[in-house]
């Protein structure tokens, strides 16, 4: 059961640690979306920063884990912020890809429990 909880958290960094880096470099795939959702261009480097922390945060919690379980908490309620963006948009067809980078976070935090 660890070393299912160690991969899917891994998994889980590298899933919110990519989407941060793509904030960051400004993936047009990314911040044209953002765009279209109207979310403001100043909130972008804080919210790419939030995913940065969050997997950071996972990594950490390997070897603490208390970081590691609130920074899954806070992952998944940035990706359900997403969400409610995206529907508030009224992008609906979108609405899949914020829970598409929540659900190993919380495999992560699921596993982490239980192990």
């Amino acid at each position: 059961m660890f070393t299912a909880y160690v991969v899917v958290t891994v998994l889980a960094a590298i899933m919110a640690g990519f989407s941060a880096g793509s904030v960051f470099f400004r993936a047009q795939w990314v911040v044209q979306p953002l765009a279209d959702y109207s979310v403001p261009q100043s909130w972008w480097l804080w919210l790419g920063a939030a995913k940065a922390a969050g997997a950071a945060g996972l990594l950490v919690g390997l070897f603490v884990p208390v970081i590691g379980v609130l920074a899954g908490i806070g992952l998944v309620l940035y990706f359900a912020g997403a969400v409610v963006t995206v529907i508030r948009a009224r992008w609906y067809s979108h609405a899949a890809f914020p829970l598409l980078y929540m659900a190993p976070v919380v495999g992560a935090l699921a596993l982490g429990f239980a192990a």
